[in-house]
């Protein structure tokens, strides 16, 4: 996957990989609304003329569980030397959250208008001041009910698209417009799944995933070297657990922050139990802070004129040349530019990547049974 936003090395296990063609050529002709909203042509169901008088709002909140706010997150970390405006993630139940009763814009986000923790958040956080955008189904639903008690402008969730999923729907590119950033730079599927090496890379990647996950090595341990792409694989995280977690299948995705975990977890993931594949990301930073000359003992002096991007960078690769000599199987991103493009690109791959997963493995990737468990349970007791 060699673009010129993204260098992208494989792991050097090399699968068989005829059936996952197959898989992707087969997906590509179906009439599937979440590819369809990865490109160029897909119709958002507001315009910016809806969003227009919303402009002057500086302080917008972001409030709505999983897929409903994860991606919009990770847009907002990722870009955010792009973002002049205040965003709020109101993503989890907080009782010890503080009320702030500026006056915000609103965005109450969920699929089904009926998610437990929207409607608290919602009910606990707004006041009469803010202005409210309500982006649900199109169907009776409790957040529906309310958006239209509030007169509140209601932007309708595409119902073929699940939440996980909606990054580059409405979900995703209405904040991203109020953000000042344009959706059509995100959209990259079009082009890029024409590239092929893009599509070859895709190809063998999940082909060797496969290859692990029937080895039993099931944790997926992202290395991860930018701290503005946490956001992105919490994102991930759930696209990931939530599609394939199913019928005693799956993998486990796990985050890790470097270089800080070279001082704890990296013994482990280097001498440890062997059911792990990893996934190193690096973005490079043409701007960082820079050793101070003056202060380096001479016993430390290779690190005089270093920027921190670049001694980062110099430990990315020591731990890969380490992975390499013990045979721990890995893949790496090396992002060259941060912005809308390549983050678009990087949705693509991922999303591409879990539902080919999910195929191969046999699973439906599109919906989560057992997890409805625990929302029927929860009313039963609070009823």
């Amino acid at each position: 996957m060699h673009t010129k936003n993204i260098l992208f090395n494989n792991f050097k296990l090399k699968k068989k990989t005829s059936h996952t063609k197959r898989l992707l050529l087969k997906l590509l002709n179906e009439d599937n609304q979440i590819l369809y909203s990865l490109g160029k042509n897909y119709e958002d169901s507001f315009t910016k003329k809806n969003l227009s008088k919303y402009k002057k709002y500086l302080n917008i909140r972001i409030i709505g569980m999983g897929g409903s706010s994860l991606g919009t997150k990770a847009i907002y970390s990722f870009l955010k030397h792009k973002i002049k405006k205040s965003i709020i993630f109101l993503d989890n139940l907080q009782p010890n959250l503080s009320k702030n009763n500026k006056k915000h814009l609103n965005l109450i986000v969920s699929k089904s208008g009926n998610t437990l923790e929207t409607i608290v958040n919602s009910n606990i956080f707004t006041n009469k001041l803010d202005k409210n955008i309500f982006i649900t189904e199109n169907k009776k639903s409790y957040l529906y009910e309310q958006a239209n008690k509030l007169k509140s402008d209601i932007i309708h969730h595409n119902n073929y698209i699940g939440g996980r999923y909606s990054v580059l729907s409405e979900v995703g590119m209405l904040p991203a417009v109020l953000m000042g950033l344009k959706p059509s730079h995100f959209r990259q599927f079009n082009s890029i799944i024409k590239n092929k090496k893009f599509f070859n890379s895709l190809v063998q990647n999940v082909a060797t995933t496969v290859f692990f996950l029937k080895s039993k090595k099931i944790n997926s341990i992202i290395l991860n070297y930018d701290e503005k792409a946490q956001d992105f694989f919490n994102w991930y995280q759930q696209l990931i657990a939530e599609s394939l977690g199913k019928k005693s299948k799956g993998l486990l995705p796990v985050i890790s922050s470097l270089p800080k975990d070279n001082h704890s977890l990296m013994q482990l993931y280097l001498d440890g139990f062997k059911n792990n594949f990893f996934t190193f990301f690096y973005t490079h930073e043409y701007k960082s802070l820079r050793i101070n000359n003056n202060k380096i003992l001479s016993s430390y002096k290779y690190l005089k004129n270093k920027g921190l991007s670049e001694i980062i960078y110099a430990q990315k690769k020591a731990t890969e040349n380490v992975f390499n000599k013990k045979n721990i199987p890995f893949r790496s991103f090396e992002i060259k530019n941060r912005d809308e493009k390549t983050l678009g690109e990087l949705f693509c791959f991922f999303i591409l990547e879990t539902i080919l997963i999910g195929k191969s493995l046999n699973l439906n990737p599109y919906d989560q049974p057992a997890v409805e468990l625990i929302k029927v349970e929860t009313k039963k007791i609070l009823t």
